[in-house]
């Protein structure tokens, strides 16, 4: 468990907060199932044994300026309000945690929106680009699409891990200028520090996540390869080990930056997280084996009082077990009644 010392208070997070402001959550609501405050359990059993039932997606395909396309898994109920749901690393809208959201979402009277990033829809996707942390055009192209309908009088943002790093930044980069239907937002397990959070997974600890990445992204590789074998090759692959060597020979070179920590440097959300001008939740636990210290943006949230930074002793890695009749983890109720809050104030 990292061991994050700071003298916090407690914020209610229905409050219009303004001028200065300490939005730490000094007291999480959280409390892991007898046996389950591992950190590593927390992360891995869901991942093996949680089936989430009863949603059912219709399918949207929209195009990007770049001529490449972008699914987006639609789960409605008829509401005017709506929630945009972002998978983390090697994610879909099929994940267990994207299904879960939704399901809490569509419950408490929200449409929601599960996009599938670059590649991760079943397809591989039409240009030498990849999704990755920092792609905010792509999350901008589905909030403009679903704005540009007029259906929605309200919108709110869920991210997860790389989902939720790539939500931060959008926020931030947005500013003051974020379309005003945004009305909250709130994310989960979010490697705010991408350099650090990658040195953090090339320990022997997290070997096994580790292992299983590399895995399927170079099933990534591999399709891409398919449809495109003069512009990427997987020669010499399994010498990759680490997102840093990952990144080094892909994510940078395909998206325009220089090298792995030019990349770190100019995407990872922290540094945006002062100019995030609407409510935003981060949720990282404690105990999560992918987050390294500098990943809990403590100083960020003590300035910026529209930001709120919650960090429950356990939960691992987008975790946080539950068991009830309702089938609900802990952070899916949390973020329904975060957004909830949000558009009470509207």
């Amino acid at each position: 468990m990292i061991d994050l010392n700071t003298e916090t208070r407690t914020l209610n997070p229905r409050l219009k907060v303004c001028g200065c402001g300490m939005p730490i959550l000094a007291k999480s609501s959280y409390i892991p199932p007898l046996g389950f405050s591992n950190g590593h359990i927390q992360t891995i059993f869901p991942y093996l044994f949680r089936n989430v039932r009863g949603i059912s997606y219709k399918r949207k395909r929209i195009c990007t300026a770049d001529e490449d396309f972008l699914d987006l898994d639609w789960s409605s109920v008829g509401a005017s309000k709506v929630a945009i749901v972002s998978h983390g690393l090697e994610g879909n809208s099929e994940r267990w945690y994207v299904l879960g959201i939704v399901r809490a979402l569509n419950r408490s009277g929200w449409d929601a929106l599960a996009w599938n990033m670059r590649g991760c829809s079943g397809e591989p996707n039409k240009t030498v680009r990849s999704y990755h942390s920092g792609i905010t055009e792509d999350l901008a192209a589905v909030v403009e699409h679903v704005t540009k309908g007029g259906k929605y009088h309200a919108i709110g943002l869920v991210g997860f891990s790389l989902g939720g790093n790539l939500t931060l930044k959008y926020l931030g980069e947005q500013g003051p200028e974020i379309n005003r239907a945004i009305i909250g937002a709130a994310t989960c397990s979010v490697p705010c520090d991408l350099a650090a959070g990658a040195e953090q997974m090339a320990k022997p600890s997290n070997k096994i996540y580790m292992k299983r990445f590399t895995q399927m992204l170079h099933e990534k590789i591999k399709a891409k390869m398919r449809i495109m074998p003069d512009r990427i090759s997987d020669e010499g692959y399994n010498l990759i080990k680490t997102f840093r060597q990952f990144d080094d020979r892909y994510t940078a070179p395909l998206n325009g930056f220089r090298d792995a920590q030019d990349y770190y440097d100019r995407v990872s959300s922290r540094q945006f997280i002062p100019k995030i001008t609407i409510p935003t939740l981060l949720v990282n636990a404690k105990n999560d084996p992918f987050l390294s210290r500098e990943c809990y943006p403590i100083e960020e949230a003590e300035t910026n009082p529209r930001f709120f930074l919650e960090m429950p002793k356990s939960g691992g890695h987008v975790g946080f077990i539950a068991f009830n009749n309702r089938e609900e983890y802990w952070f899916e109720s949390r973020v329904v009644a975060f957004l909830n809050n949000q558009h009470g104030e509207i």
